[in-house]
């Protein structure tokens, strides 16, 4: 097992985030408790930045917040010149209050509410990337109300071949992302944004997937979404200004993932964007990035606490932790692997084939499967590895468990960016009617 950056085992045995003994968090925090690196996410969000100034100045980084979004992480990419895409009201909400600049922000959705959307416009967020024909007509009545000439972005379909899961494949021909460039809709969907009279059609936007390790996909995205520039301007006299190329850049979550390094994908964009341009004959675009597991990913841990442990003969040993799909639903929606230490003896020697459980009533219940650990026992600490992306953004009250908090370490300190949740905040919204009392 090869340890993240972010990671280390101390001269206790134990192991450290960002400096911060994993067993010292356990003990001052509880477990479940999520775990985040600063100084890892300001690490990723620098490579991209000093890169993309390097090499291609008219740009813009967009942190994909749908991977982690609370108050804290808007404010570290904030302060690091990045800016956010949002794709719901209270994504958009927090990001705001956080004091995410609107000017910064992209607002993405297949299905975008009148609500969210009166939202976004009365805010007058940079670009809203429309992705149905349900929202045209609406938004651009939202924005003459609002007396606002709205941004607008297009997602496209390009039909790229992204050898990722099928559950987070985005341009497959059936996807419900984006209009095909192939069968003529995105052209005629821009068409009809840039008649608008309160719709500004500033660009184009694609996302091919996530998880991705190869650098020919994104290659082969810029040089579709470059050929349908040379069509806009020539079929429909339009200017891009704006070529939005998503993120989907694969991180690291067992030693069989050999991803690059985040930054390394960005250089073989620029370099095909600036080859393309060149031979095209085209305006070079504002060029916008959407990484987000590439950004937090890594940086984060889960620490659990070890109970019950079950063994079936010639079977199967089963080691059950604290948490579960309520904390971590990936392994449940698509078998996700990942990679974990005992915490508290991280250097002791991996011994037995186990499967970590969680304590959710389902037998689909799991979140690591045949993984190799040291003999545990009930009360050993667990960290797994990765979960920094879609784990407390996927996080749920299922069997009424509560969300864990989450724990921002740098240089040895922590403190809590999402407090714990109570057995009172989950049942504070129920209402008991007076019918339905004790007394009844």
């Amino acid at each position: 097992m090869k340890l993240r950056d972010t990671l280390k085992i101390n001269n206790n045995g134990h192991l450290e985030i960002g400096g911060a003994d994993c067993v010292d968090l356990a003990t001052k925090y509880g477990t479940p408790l999520y775990v985040m690196d600063e100084a890892y996410i300001r690490s990723v969000c620098k490579g991209y930045t000093e890169l993309l100034k390097n090499k291609y100045p008219n740009s813009t980084v967009a942190y994909a917040s749908k991977a982690f979004s609370t108050l804290a992480i808007y404010g570290i990419v904030k302060s690091e010149g990045l800016g956010t895409d949002v794709v719901s009201g209270c994504e958009l909400y927090t990001a705001l209050k956080a004091g995410m600049p609107a000017e910064r922000i992209y607002f993405h959705g297949n299905n975008k509410s009148p609500e969210e959307l009166d939202f976004a416009v009365r805010e007058k967020v940079h670009a809203v990337v429309v992705d149905s024909l349900y929202e045209i007509n609406m938004l651009d009545s939202l924005a003459a109300k609002h007396k606002h000439k709205q941004n607008v972005m297009v997602r496209v379909n390009p039909g790229i071949d992204a050898h990722t899961h099928r559950f987070i494949q985005t341009t497959r021909p059936d996807s419900k992302f984006g209009f095909a460039i192939a069968d003529g809709t995105a052209a005629e969907v821009i068409k009809e944004v840039s008649q608008k009279a309160n719709l500004e059609f500033i660009g184009i936007h694609c996302h091919i997937g996530s998880q991705i390790f190869e650098l020919k996909p994104f290659e082969m995205a810029v040089d579709k979404m470059t050929d349908f520039i040379v069509r806009l301007n020539s079929e429909l006299k339009l200017d891009v200004r704006e070529l939005n190329l998503g993120g989907g850049y694969g991180v690291t979550y067992t030693d069989e993932d050999k991803p690059l390094k985040p930054w390394e994908y960005v250089d073989a964009i620029v370099n095909k964007l600036n080859e393309c341009i060149a031979s095209k004959k085209i305006a070079a675009p504002k060029l916008v990035l959407e990484p987000g597991r590439s950004i937090v990913g890594e940086a984060g841990i889960t620490l659990y606490t070890v109970g019950a442990i079950k063994e079936i003969k010639g079977l199967k040993k089963y080691v059950a932790v604290n948490g579960g799909m309520f904390d971590n639903p990936r392994f449940a929606l698509y078998q996700s692997k990942y990679d974990a230490v005992l915490a508290n003896r991280a250097d002791a020697e991996r011994c037995e084939t186990v499967t970590v459980a969680g304590k959710c009533c389902e037998s689909g219940d799991m979140l690591i499967e045949n993984i190799e650990l040291p003999k545990a026992e009930s009360g050993d600490l667990l960290a797994v590895f990765t979960t920094g992306a879609y784990n407390y953004s996927m996080a749920s009250n299922y069997n009424r468990n509560c969300v864990p908090p989450v724990v921002l370490v740098s240089n040895g300190q922590s403190e809590y960016i999402v407090k714990p949740q109570s057995y009172d905040d989950i049942i504070a919204r129920d209402v008991l009617p007076s019918r339905l009392g004790e007394n009844n």
